[in-house]
C-alpha cells in the first residue's frame, strides 16, 4: 500500500476504468480517479458502520493548490492531502467511539437543508411575494392598489394578473433586487432609514412616504405571523405629508383649460374635460369602460378603482355624454384608449402638452395639477349653491357630512340632487366657454 504524497496525487492519471488508490498513512482513505475522459479526482473514506456493514463516504474533491488554509477542513469542500487525512482521523475517532458517522452526516445535511429552506422562505424577496398573495385588509379584501405597492417594493405585476398564479417581473434596482436574499429578521431600523432617505434624494418626499408606509404594512404582517419580533419601521421617521393644496381654477382659467384640452385632442383632452365635469379622479376617469355606462348616461365606477373602495354612480350631464359619444369605439372596451386593450397612460407627457396649450390660450403660464380639477369642481358646485351633502355624494366622500352617526344612519344617496348638480355645473362651464368663444369671434371681426 503506497504512502500518498502531494506529488504522487498530482502524478496519478486517469485510465479506462475508475481507480481507487489507498493511503497507507490514513486508515480507509482513498484517492479516487474517475475514468477518462473526466479524470476527476476526489477523496473517499471506506470503513464499517457500528452494525458491521461496510460504508463509503465521499469527503470532497482534490485541492491541488498545495495551500493549507487555517480553517478546519469540512466534508464537501476541496481538500488537500493533509486536510483529507485530518478528516479521516476525526471520522476514525468518532467511529471507534461507536458513532454512526453516516447517520450523523445525514442529520447534519438535513439540518443544513432545513436551515437553507428557512432562509429562503424568510428572505425579503420570498416574504414580499407571499405578502401580496396572502395579505388582506380589515375588510378581508386585497389592497386596492396592491400593484402600485408591489412596484414600489420592486415587483411588477401585469395589469389584470393574480398574484397567486402570476410571476412578477423583478424591477432592476428595486428594493426586492437589493434586499432579495436578506432575511427579514435581520432588517433593522437603520436599513429602513437608508432606503427611505435614498428615496427622498432620488425621488420625492411623497415616494419616500409611500415606501415607508408599504414597508410598515409588510413588517406588521410579518410580526403578526411571528416571523419578525418587531417592526423596524416603528423607530424610523416618516416624511411629513405636504401642506394641503388650495389651488382651484378661476373661471378664466377654466375656459383656457377647456380650449387647451380641445387643442391636444382625444383621448387625453377628452379625459381631462370629463374630470372637470364630474370631479372624478384621474384613475377613475382614465379607466372608464363602455360596460360601466348604460344607455341613460349613468356611469358606475367600481370600488376597485375608487380611493375609498366604494363604488360611485353618476348620471353624466349631456355635455359629458357628448364628449364620450364623440370618441371612437375601439375593441377592448376602454373609453379613453389608443389600443383598446389598455387605458391611456403617460400622463406626464400629456400634462406637458396640456400646459403648453393652456398657456397659448391664456397668454401666460397657468400652473395647476390634474387633481386641482377635482377641487375646482367642488368649489364650483359650492358657488352654484349646491348643498354640502350633495357635493360630498358627488365626489364619493364618506367623511364630513357622512362621518360618525350620519354615516351609520343616513343612507340617502341624493342621486337626483347629484344629477342636477352635475347638470348645472356642466351648463355653467359650457356657458363660460361659449361666451369666451363669442367674445373672441367679435373681436376678430372688428379687426
Amino acid at each position: 500500500m503506497p504512502v500518498l504524497t502531494d506529488a504522487s496525487v498530482k502524478k496519478y492519471t486517469a485510465q479506462a476504468k475508475r481507480r481507487e488508490i489507498p493511503d497507507a498513512r490514513a486508515t480507509g482513505l482513498y484517492l479516487v480517479i474517475q475514468p477518462k475522459p473526466s479524470g476527476a479526482k476526489s477523496w473517499t473514506l471506506r470503513f464499517r458502520r457500528p452494525n458491521g456493514r461496510p460504508a463509503k463516504m465521499t469527503l470532497g474533491s482534490i485541492d491541488l493548490s498545495d495551500h493549507e488554509t487555517k480553517d478546519d477542513p469540512v466534508i464537501g469542500a476541496p481538500l488537500t492531502l493533509g486536510q483529507a487525512r485530518v478528516l479521516a482521523a476525526e471520522i476514525e475517532r468518532k467511529r471507534k467511539r461507536g458513532t454512526d458517522v453516516i447517520e450523523e452526516h445525514k442529520a447534519a445535511e438535513a439540518r443544513k437543508s432545513t436551515a437553507a429552506a428557512d432562509r429562503a422562505a424568510n428572505s425579503f424577496d420570498a416574504c414580499v411575494r407571499e405578502f401580496f398573495i396572502d395579505y388582506r385588509t380589515k375588510r378581508k379584501a386585497r389592497q386596492r392598489r396592491w400593484r402600485d405597492t408591489a412596484s414600489l417594493l420592486g415587483l411588477r405585476y401585469k395589469p389584470g394578473s393574480d398574484p397567486t398564479t402570476a410571476e412578477p417581473e423583478l424591477i432592476k434596482g428595486g428594493l426586492v433586487s437589493i434586499w432579495g436574499d436578506k432575511p427579514v429578521a435581520s432588517i433593522d431600523g437603520h436599513d429602513v432609514h437608508t432606503v427611505v432617505s435614498e428615496a427622498r434624494k432620488l425621488g420625492s418626499d411623497g415616494r419616500a412616504r409611500k415606501l415607508h408606509a408599504a414597508l410598515s404594512v409588510v413588517f406588521s404582517w410579518l410580526q403578526q405571523d411571528r416571523r419578525v419580533t418587531a417592526n423596524p419601521c416603528a423607530g424610523v421617521s416618516r416624511p411629513e405629508p405636504p401642506e394641503p393644496r388650495e389651488r382651484f381654477l378661476t373661471d378664466a382659467e377654466i375656459v383656457a383649460f377647456w380650449h387647451g384640452s380641445d387643442a391636444i385632442g382625444a383621448p387625453f383632452g377628452s379625459c381631462f374635460q370629463i374630470m372637470l365635469l364630474t370631479g372624478a379622479r384621474l384613475r377613475e376617469v382614465a379607466g372608464m369602460t363602455r360596460a360601466e355606462l348604460d344607455a341613460d348616461g349613468v356611469w358606475t365606477v367600481p370600488g376597485s378603482r375608487t380611493k375609498n373602495g366604494r363604488s360611485l354612480t353618476l348620471t353624466l350631464p349631456p355635455l359629458a355624454r357628448e364628449i364620450i359619444g364623440s370618441l371612437p369605439v375601439i375593441e377592448g372596451g376602454f373609453v379613453f384608449t389608443t389600443t383598446g386593450r389598455t387605458p391611456i397612460g403617460g400622463f406626464s407627457r400629456a400634462k406637458h402638452d396640456l400646459d403648453a396649450a393652456v398657456a397659448k390660450v391664456a397668454g401666460r403660464a397657468v400652473p395647476f395639477r390634474l387633481h386641482d380639477l377635482r377641487r375646482t369642481f367642488v368649489t364650483g358646485l359650492a358657488a352654484l349653491g349646491v348643498e354640502l351633502p350633495v357635493v360630498e355624494r358627488a365626489v364619493n366622500h364618506v367623511s364630513g357630512s357622512f362621518g360618525g352617526v350620519a354615516g351609520v344612519y343616513n343612507k340617502h344617496d341624493y342621486r337626483a340632487k347629484v344629477t342636477e348638480a352635475l347638470r348645472r355645473w356642466a351648463a355653467h362651464v359650457q356657458g363660460m366657454v361659449a361666451e369666451q368663444t363669442n367674445v373672441v369671434a367679435i373681436n376678430d371681426a372688428r379687426r
